[in-house]
């Protein structure tokens, strides 16, 4: 957890989008953006393992896994296998186990629900369970939060 008034560095996985084309995308940025604590500082960056080869003072919180996931997919064009997702998680998943400080990872379980009626959503499903999967085998914690409760899994 992380304290509200206290600082920390916010890491937002989600790309940018023209306001244009995608409007309902670019207001979930905006609210996002703008019920983050104040004493928090913001990056906006993809590139997570070059985010985190960074040893901070402060904690850090990167949200969320998902969105990171659905960028490797986008740059992978949505191939089955593609070796950039994988050497994407693999680089995470040693940049996560390496770091020194306090770090809160925010990614979402979709293993739990129903199996996505398209390719793309069964993609999406595997490579993300696949990183959360990865992450906790290197993580000191991992939580579920499932109805509003936080459940401790390790």
């Amino acid at each position: 957890m992380l304290d509200p008034a206290g600082p920390a560095l916010y890491v937002a996985t989600a790309r940018g989008v023209d306001p244009d084309a995608d409007p309902e995308w670019a207001d979930r940025v905006a609210v996002h953006r703008a019920r983050r604590p104040s004493s928090w500082r913001t990056v906006e960056d993809a590139d997570l393992p070059a985010v985190l080869a960074v040893r901070r003072d402060e904690p850090v919180l990167v949200d969320d896994l998902a969105t990171w996931v659905t960028g490797l997919l986008d740059d992978a064009g949505w191939a089955r296998d593609a070796p950039s997702v994988a050497a994407g998680r693999d680089a995470l998943t040693a940049a996560v186990g390496g770091y020194e400080g306090h770090l809160v990872l925010v990614s979402a379980e979709v293993g739990l629900g129903v199996v996505p009626s398209t390719s793309a959503g069964r993609r999406f499903r595997d490579e993300l369970g696949a990183l959360n999967q990865s992450l906790a085998a290197v993580c000191d914690e991992v939580w579920l939060l499932v109805a509003g409760l936080p459940l401790r899994l390790r």
